[in-house]
C-alpha cells in the first residue's frame, strides 16, 4: 500500500479536530486562566526587573498580585477540603 505524505497529511488534518478537547466555559476554568495569567505576569515583570528593563515598584506590585492570587488559591483549595472532610463524616 502505497500512501503519500499529502494523503496523510490530510487524513491528519482530518482527524486532529476530532482529538481536540473542546474549550470548556466553566467559572473555574475561568479562574484557573486568570491564577495562571497573574503568575506569568509576576514571572515576566521579575525578569523584566532582573534584566534591568523594569522598575522596582513594578515588581513590587507584581509580586503582590502574585501573593494575593495564591493567597486565594490556597483558602479555595482549604474550603474544598473542608468540604469534602465535612461529607465523609456524614452518616450513610
Amino acid at each position: 500500500m502505497d500512501i503519500t505524505s499529502g494523503l496523510a497529511a490530510s487524513a491528519y488534518a482530518r482527524a486532529r479536530p476530532a482529538t481536540r478537547p473542546e474549550p470548556q466555559s466553566s467559572p473555574l476554568a475561568g479562574m484557573a486562566q486568570e491564577f495562571t495569567d497573574v503568575l506569568k505576569a509576576g514571572e515576566e515583570t521579575a525578569m523584566a526587573t532582573m534584566t534591568g528593563r523594569a522598575d522596582p515598584h513594578a515588581l513590587v506590585q507584581a509580586l503582590s498580585a502574585t501573593e494575593l492570587a495564591v493567597e486565594t488559591a490556597v483558602t479555595l483549595r482549604d474550603k474544598v477540603v473542608e468540604a469534602y472532610q465535612e461529607i465523609l463524616r456524614m452518616p450513610v
